[in-house]
């Protein structure tokens, strides 16, 4: 379960302050999927960069499945991110001169896996978005759905708790987005959290629920 309560950031620059989260408070259960949404500026990227352990907040309690990270340092930090947290970025994010198969072993090769483990989770997260018939493609390759598809392997083969979304279908057309989030729900399906920021009304409708942010703070 993902917990933060009463939860604030402020960004400082010279004489300006802008208060992303003011006591922002969420419950997102085991198994969820929630979409977040709300106009630009209204605090959706800050609440998933604290929700991902990438960035600090000022005050307040947030806890990720049952651990309370608030003072944490930065060495938990990422170990908890590492284990706990997918990531699945709205450019994709892959490493143009490496090949699927290599893209995914990233992080998999940064959390210290051995070879052979590596090899049946890339096979496994290959497969189950559609794409173990190209392990061998660049990303220039492929088009842009089939590199979403890359991104959300890379994310799955490391087995997070929660997979945190942002705009994932921001970039592509309405078929391949809708390709993408069938196999978002089906991931869901599956046992996995899922938080996406979304602009899209129709994306979000597709969720279990919706969170509307403005101004740092949910919209009843």
């Amino acid at each position: 379960m993902l917990s933060m309560r009463e939860v604030t950031k402020t960004y400082r620059a010279e004489l300006v302050e802008t208060h992303a989260l003011k006591g922002f408070s969420l419950e997102v259960e085991e198994g969820d999927f929630v979409a977040v949404t709300g106009p630009s500026g209204s605090g959706k990227t800050t609440f998933l960069n604290i929700a991902g352990l990438l960035e600090s907040f000022d005050s307040g309690v947030y806890s990720l499945d049952g651990k309370n990270v608030t003072g944490l340092g930065d060495r938990e930090l990422s170990k908890l991110r590492n284990e706990k947290i997918g990531f699945i970025f709205q450019s994709f994010n892959l490493i143009p001169d490496l090949n699927v198969f290599d893209n995914v072993d990233v992080p998999l090769r940064y959390r210290g896996f051995g070879a052979a483990e590596r090899r049946k989770r890339i096979e496994e997260a290959l497969e189950m978005v559609g794409l173990a018939g190209r392990p061998k493609h660049l990303p220039s390759q492929l088009s842009g759905g089939q590199q979403q598809r890359v991104g959300i392997a890379r994310a799955l083969a490391g087995s997070p708790r929660f997979l945190l979304a942002d705009e994932p279908t921001g970039n592509l057309d309405s078929q391949m987005a809708e390709g993408v989030l069938e196999l978002l729900q089906g991931i869901n399906k599956a046992g996995t959290t899922i938080i996406m920021v979304t602009h899209d009304p129709e994306l979000a409708a597709r969720a279990k629920r919706e969170v509307h942010l403005k101004d740092g703070q949910q919209q009843a």
